[in-house]
């Protein structure tokens, strides 16, 4: 979990310092190109907030539903988190210090590869579905199996699919070996944003006041990574592995196979993302038949990312997006709910309420 939340900043590659100063690459690394790059970099980001802040939505009325009670994040989880981050990333840093680069990229491949299926499954399930003809059924299946026999009988296997869920496997299975053989821009994207859409409609933050200790605790550790060392640079630029989005920035000149890349990070649109979410389930719990909260954190997080692009490219550095993203993603929300009068119900608004019962009973078990 915390590798696939890693920070990894946007970054620009030497080349395009290369071009800068030689008049020879100038086409290479066009303006246009450029432009292209960065505008690619910014949908591919927006767009697992916009879908994947609905699918939460769904996906907690699910819950609700089936009884269930969905994982959420406390505030220790949230305050721990950055920590947590750290460790595996100073932990990655070192291993690309004293072992092969190509043998642990060989390992996060194999381990991405499974993760990635399963992530561009559950994503295509929804579009598989409403693209087969309804004349093809939908045939159910069921694995159990137990260890045990009555009282004592315990699951070891209980897992449910249909025949539109091959079909989503099958898919992802294909796209999933064309990453494993050509490491393909294109395929990396996929899995990312895959991952990216399941994190935010699976990763859920229950209140505000968590949201606000997990932006604020990341934001001071993308800051110290990036501008205080060149750890978060250096495994960004070795580990590969679909926790980026990437775009080429030489695409009109060499096509498909371009390879001067801008990136940017999932975790700097899953961190943001899970809290625009947190707020159009807000925004639903008000019953004004308005998505005011989420509209509006929603237009702040693009504005926080073009202002980490544009300083990026002024100043030729990778840039900490939290360093933008958070103050956005934090200020707009708090300022019009406080002009608005709804600060105090921002703040009490809560997806699961603490049961008091349950709630003694968790602290009976602690105890």
């Amino acid at each position: 979990m915390a590798d696939s939340a890693t920070e990894i900043p946007l970054n620009i590659e030497e080349s395009v310092r290369d071009a800068v100063q030689n008049g020879t690459d100038k086409v290479t690394n066009s303006i246009e190109g450029v432009a292209i790059a960065y505008l690619s970099l910014v949908i591919m980001a927006i767009l697992p907030i916009f879908f994947g802040s609905f699918r939460s939505v769904k996906y907690l009325k699910e819950q609700k539903e089936s009884g269930e009670r969905p994982e959420t994040m406390s505030n220790k989880d949230a305050l721990m988190f950055p920590l947590i981050a750290s460790c595996a990333l100073f932990a990655l840093y070192i291993f690309f210090q004293f072992f092969s680069k190509e043998y642990i990229n060989l390992l996060l491949t194999v381990y991405f590869f499974f993760l990635g299926v399963l992530a561009l499954s559950h994503l295509l399930s929804p579009i598989i579905s409403f693209m087969v003809p309804v004349s093809i059924p939908n045939v159910p299946y069921h694995i159990h199996f137990t260890r045990g026999e009555r009282d004592n009988r315990s699951d070891i296997i209980n897992y449910k699919f249909t025949s539109y869920d091959v079909i989503c496997l099958l898919i992802s299975l294909c796209l999933g070996g064309w990453y494993l053989l050509k490491k393909h821009w294109i395929a990396n994207n996929l899995f990312g944003i895959a991952f990216a859409i399941n994190g935010v409609e699976l990763l859920h933050l229950n209140n505000v006041v968590t949201g606000c200790i997990l932006l604020c605790g990341l934001f001071l550790y993308d800051i110290f990574w990036v501008f205080g060392t060149n750890v978060m640079v250096t495994v960004a630029k070795s580990f590969e592995a679909p926790i980026k989005l990437v775009f080429p920035q030489d695409l009109l000149v060499n096509g498909l196979n371009a390879s001067n890349f801008a990136m940017l990070g999932l975790g700097d649109i899953v961190v943001p993302g899970i809290f625009i979410a947190l707020l159009l389930r807000f925004d639903k719990s008000l019953k004004r038949n308005s998505e005011f909260y989420f509209r509006a954190t929603f237009t702040a997080y693009i504005v926080g990312l073009l202002a980490t692009i544009l300083i990026m490219h002024m100043f030729k550095h990778a840039q900490p997006a939290l360093l933008y993203l958070v103050p956005a993603c934090l200020g707009t929300p708090l300022s019009l709910a406080l002009l608005k009068g709804d600060i105090n119900a921002l703040f009490n608004y809560e997806d699961q309420p603490v049961v008091e019962g349950a709630a003694d009973a968790k602290t009976k078990k602690s105890e």
